[in-house]
């Protein structure tokens, strides 16, 4: 059941966690133009698959003029145009597929309409260990290839350990990287701050560094470092209202959190967290200490958080600044409503076990909404306002 940081908010959690989105559904043609409509707290929304055969999709983003750009965790990177999904495309870096790794993220540079500039972010091996890595390219002129591939960025302590390797990416108003590393599996590595696990990092577009990163003459922590103490962040955006970054993270047994990490500051894990061990032990001194932020907003038990976005759309205008949190263990799409002051104060839970695992979300130019779906022949779903008959 989903719980904040407040008494209050947890008590909003609780009843909007027994209100559950009930389906009506209809088919329109084919399998994969089924639409089907739910009804919400807000009204009835409409969910197609706009393309199927998608091997476990980890994240979405949404291409200029129409058309769309997914990853896929074995190392394809694929665009979908008018339902059709393309071919591999051409000159991806190696990828290292191992446990959680493999190709992760993608976003677009702010100029990309006429840069082609895009980032990714994916697992990468030497020597039997394994971890993070940021690159940059150019998508060519017709969408077919990689152009000027560079490694912005790789993480310095690789391991074994197969899980907790992030990473999402957001770019800010300035172009500058933000992205995030879990903590590989190692919990103690997420209060280290010589190492850049369990953290938010900022780069510039071209991997150097930003001159208002809290540590950027090294002296106190990695000059990349932004935040640090995170688990394992699979969701982050920048708020277009007010630039505002924030995560979700995975907890552990319950735990999964919502921060707004800022400049210098320690988000606890493990030290404080509100989530147990697998096994049921405690971790770390409780739930809170002197000199670890508070989540924004927590869950227990754990949703599986996936990708994320704050809405900002037209479509669904009484969304307007909510966050919208894929989930993979609950299988649902989680809409947590916030007042003007960033406040969540509520959760509706909608398309739950309606579609599997939802990955990763993302926004439309219209205001719909985007997700795709954590399968071997997972979808690209999209939600919109049913068409009034």
């Amino acid at each position: 059941m989903a719980k904040a940081a407040r008494p209050t908010i947890a008590l909003y959690a609780r009843i909007a966690a027994l209100a559950g989105a009930t389906a009506v559904s209809f088919a329109a043609g084919s399998a994969l133009a089924e639409t089907k409509t739910f009804n919400t707290k807000t009204g009835p929304v409409a969910v197609e698959s706009i393309a199927g055969d998608l091997a476990q999709p980890w994240a979405v983003d949404v291409l200029p003029g129409g058309g769309y750009i997914v990853t896929e965790l074995g190392g394809n990177l694929r665009t979908v145009v008018d339902g059709k999904v393309s071919e591999p495309i051409e000159g991806v870096p190696k990828v290292a597929v191992m446990g959680q790794g493999g190709l992760l993220d993608v976003a677009l540079s702010r100029d990309f309409e006429t840069s082609r500039r895009l980032f990714l972010s994916h697992a990468v091996g030497e020597n039997g260990a394994y971890g993070t890595a940021i690159v940059s390219a150019r998508l060519s002129d017709d969408g077919s290839r990689l152009e000027d591939v560079k490694e912005i960025f790789r993480m310095n302590k690789l391991t074994d350990k197969g899980q907790h390797f992030g990473s999402r990416l957001a770019v800010a108003e300035d172009g500058s990287l933000f992205f995030s590393i879990g903590d590989r599996g190692e919990r103690n590595r997420a209060q280290d701050m010589r190492d850049h696990a369990g953290a938010v990092l900022h780069i510039n577009a071209d991997g150097s560094i930003p001159a208002n990163n809290p540590y950027a003459d090294g002296k106190n922590g990695l000059p990349e470092l932004w935040s640090k103490g995170h688990r394992n962040i699979q969701g982050m955006a920048i708020d277009p209202a007010d630039q505002r970054l924030v995560t979700v993270e995975h907890g552990a047994r319950g735990g999964d959190e919502v921060n707004y990490p800022q400049a210098g500051k320690n988000y606890g894990w493990p030290v404080i967290t509100y989530g147990k061990d697998y096994s049921g032990a405690e971790i770390g001194e409780g739930t809170t200490k002197p000199g670890y932020e508070q989540p924004v907003f927590y869950w227990d038990p754990s949703i599986a958080p996936g990708g994320m976005v704050v809405y900002r759309g037209d479509m669904f205008p009484e969304w307007k600044g909510d966050l919208l949190v894929a989930a993979l263990k609950y299988e649902l799409l989680s809409r947590l409503d916030r007042d003007d002051a960033g406040a969540i104060t509520a959760e509706e839970r909608m398309l739950d076990g309606e579609y599997g695992r939802i990955r990763d979300v993302a926004v439309a130019a219209d205001g719909s909404v985007l997700l795709v779906t954590d399968a071997e022949d997972g979808q690209l779903l999209r939600l919109t306002r049913p068409i009034s008959e």
